[in-house]
């Protein structure tokens, strides 16, 4: 069960918007990979802001709904709000406190409306469905036992309507690369032959 999260345990980042605003996130000293702010989260964060994301599918955010996987600090999530998008941000239960202080933290730049909730990957989906417009996810493809239930999250959370938007730092070094090439093997066999 998580805890209430005590202001010793954080510090803060700020990730300036294209507006000249700034998002504040908290992120834990002390923790798994969820807590701090990942290089890939900030490069998805700037890409839905590009004027050619936004171009190409009209205010792509605007009241569509977003759900953001693995959101950790829930900097991803928190910027397609910014943008007008309603969004719940998953991950486990130890990160929920962390999530809900840096929702209360960025409200006032909030133009959609954002929400934390519990997901473990591979388990039922059925609360979070209708499929979402868009599903965001950052650095989440690192741990080789979490492939098969995060596909198994996207296939029974997508729709034929659903953009899925992946940003992860290409590793090189142990095992990493057997995990990414695992993960698209595995990506392309439960979307090619599950959506026939």
């Amino acid at each position: 069960m998580a805890t209430a999260v005590a202001p010793e345990q954080c510090f803060k980042r700020e990730i300036e918007r294209k507006d000249g605003t700034f998002l504040h996130i908290n992120q834990f000293s002390i923790g798994d990979v969820g807590c701090v702010v990942w290089d890939a989260a900030l490069v998805l964060c700037k890409y839905l802001e590009t004027k050619q994301f936004n171009r190409k599918r009209r205010h792509a955010f605007l009241k569509k709904s977003v759900i953001e996987l693995g959101s950790g600090t829930g900097v991803v999530g928190l910027m397609a709000a910014t943008l007008g998008a309603n969004v719940t941000l998953t991950d486990l239960p130890d990160l929920q406190d962390l999530l809900k202080i840096n929702i209360t933290e960025n409200k006032h730049l909030i133009t959609g409306s954002v929400q934390a909730k519990v997901l473990k990957w591979g388990e039922n989906m059925s609360e979070f469905l209708p499929a979402p417009d868009y599903v965001l996810m950052a650095d989440c493809i690192y741990y080789e036992e979490s492939l098969i239930p995060l596909v198994k999250t996207l296939k029974d959370l997508t729709g034929p309507e659903t953009c899925i938007i992946c940003c992860y730092e290409q590793r090189t070094m142990g095992k990493n690369p057997e995990i990414e090439k695992k993960f698209f093997e595995v990506s392309f066999f439960f979307f090619f032959f599950f959506f026939l």
